[in-house]
């Protein structure tokens, strides 16, 4: 295949990605993008297969065969509630690529058309660095991340004295050695670079506490972006920098948006974040608010003599996969001519747009859900909130508390509503480790259980009324 021909195919995947990220922006849309976002990888792979540089298409094979097995059967069997740590592991994998690809780029320069071993050009030195600094970084980070998330390891931030001046400290050496290295080019600075990245990466997200996970998941997807962008450069594969420019920029700009939606900077999510698990005992022995308690009979009681009903899912409906009974109780109140709507919080669940893809495998109507700036004047003319398992993001105390660390966070105005029925497994907190005053409102019912057991009861309850 020609040079010429190759740009273009290039240049034709590069629109499709972008069509994708722009069908990815909406639910309604977010299958079409699906589609434009594997055509234009499919077309991208092909192009670069049918290129002269590749010399050895056994190997290739092999490799697709492998790592196309592999994702296959992840994808057959991965849980939607598993789909955060699943993101950051494929992050970690992104990094690691670009770990490899620049110590190939290193060890056998002539077959990357950038000089010989010990004589590599210094732009070339100057780009390997730089990719092999945030492929580092990307991978450590995703690797601890994937662990918080799995819960190998605590959630909770883990902070120590000067830590911040140490990842100052470490990040002034990877600099200078940096530098020392398109200098010098001498082989044990890189992989001294190797080593305090992954060191430097697992310090940045260690402080970063359970609550703000999604914006450290959408931070590693900048990352990953930027660390093939890198790769592209070293492999002076012009697809490959767009598309990395492309994802980088892309989870850059999520990122901000998840963070605003917290009300936090990023700076202050990467200084060091907050909340973590926190014991059931210990939440509910720590309270001595009184809380009113119901039942799945009375929460169908309740729903069924309503004329409208706002239903606010969170993570706790991931943990029980309680969509599917949710989606069957909603339209039997729908049958009774009960309006029923969602509402999603922008940081609901532990990634951007958890709860939407949890609602649209139940096949729930997108013209029923809603975003928080939509919804939230609609909840004082609504009878019943229907919170299952969403703590954090129906907080009260995000708007009246100075000193509780969501102060500020915009949240669903959930107690704005005439009743609340709020589905949780106890008065444990939620990922941030705030207790929610929500609970002790007058207008607040706890229905205490399993959500998807919950939602079966009420449905049982609905058919017997």
């Amino acid at each position: 295949m020609s040079s010429d021909l190759t740009l273009i195919l290039y240049l034709i995947s590069a629109v499709l990605f972008i069509f994708s990220l722009r069908g990815l922006s909406h639910p309604e849309s977010s299958r079409r993008g699906n589609i434009y976002g594997i055509a234009g990888m499919a077309l991208a792979v092909i192009t670069t297969l049918s290129t002269k540089i590749v010399i050895n298409y056994f190997e290739i094979s092999i490799a697709i065969i492998i790592g196309g097995s592999i994702g296959t059967l992840i994808a057959l069997r991965i849980k939607m509630t598993a789909l955060p740590q699943l993101v950051a592991a494929f992050h970690s994998l992104v990094g690691l690529a670009a770990v490899f690809v620049a110590a190939a780029a290193f060890y056998r320069p002539e077959a990357f058309g950038i000089g010989n071993f010990g004589d590599i050009h210094r732009s070339s030195l100057v780009e390997m660095s730089i990719g092999l600094f945030i492929g580092a970084v990307t991978f450590s980070g995703s690797v601890l991340a994937f662990c918080k998330l799995q819960g190998l390891v605590s959630g909770n931030p883990v902070t120590f004295k000067f830590q911040h001046a140490l990842n100052g400290l470490l990040l002034l050496v990877i600099l200078i050695l940096i530098l020392f290295f398109v200098a010098n080019e001498i082989e044990s600075y890189f992989w001294i670079i190797v080593i305090i990245s992954i060191l430097f990466g697992i310090l940045v997200v260690i402080p970063i506490g359970g609550a703000d996970m999604p914006v450290v998941i959408s931070m590693l997807n900048s990352y990953s972006g930027w660390a093939a962008c890198g790769i592209g450069f070293t492999l002076s594969n012009n697809l490959l920098i767009i598309t990395g420019a492309l994802v980088g920029s892309s989870g850059a700009i999520l990122s901000y948006i998840m963070s605003k939606g917290m009300n936090r900077s990023i700076i202050s999510v990467i200084l060091g974040g907050f909340g973590g698990e926190q014991s059931q005992t210990q939440s509910e022995k720590d309270s001595d608010k009184t809380f009113r308690q119901g039942n799945a009979e009375d929460a169908a009681y309740i729903l069924k003599n309503s004329e409208s009903v706002i239903i606010v899912p969170g993570y706790g409906m991931a943990v029980a996969q309680a969509q599917h009974a949710l989606r069957e109780m909603c339209d039997i109140l729908k049958r009774e001519k009960i309006k029923v709507r969602y509402a999603i919080h922008p940081v609901a669940g532990r990634m951007p747009g958890h709860m939407n893809v949890l609602l649209a495998e139940a096949n729930v109507s997108y013209d029923e859900v809603l975003e928080l700036e939509e919804i939230n004047p609609d909840f004082p003319m609504t009878e019943v909130s229907f919170v299952i398992g969403a703590n954090d993001v129906t907080n009260p105390s995000a708007k009246s508390d100075k000193s509780s660390p969501i102060y500020g966070m915009p949240i669903l105005d959930v107690e704005r509503s005439g009743t609340v029925l709020f589905v949780k497994r106890s008065l444990a907190t939620g990922y941030s480790g705030v207790d929610n005053d929500l609970f002790y409102r007058n207008n607040t019912t706890m229905l205490f259980g399993d959500a998807k057991k919950m939602c079966e009861d009420i449905v049982k309850s609905l058919d017997n009324i």
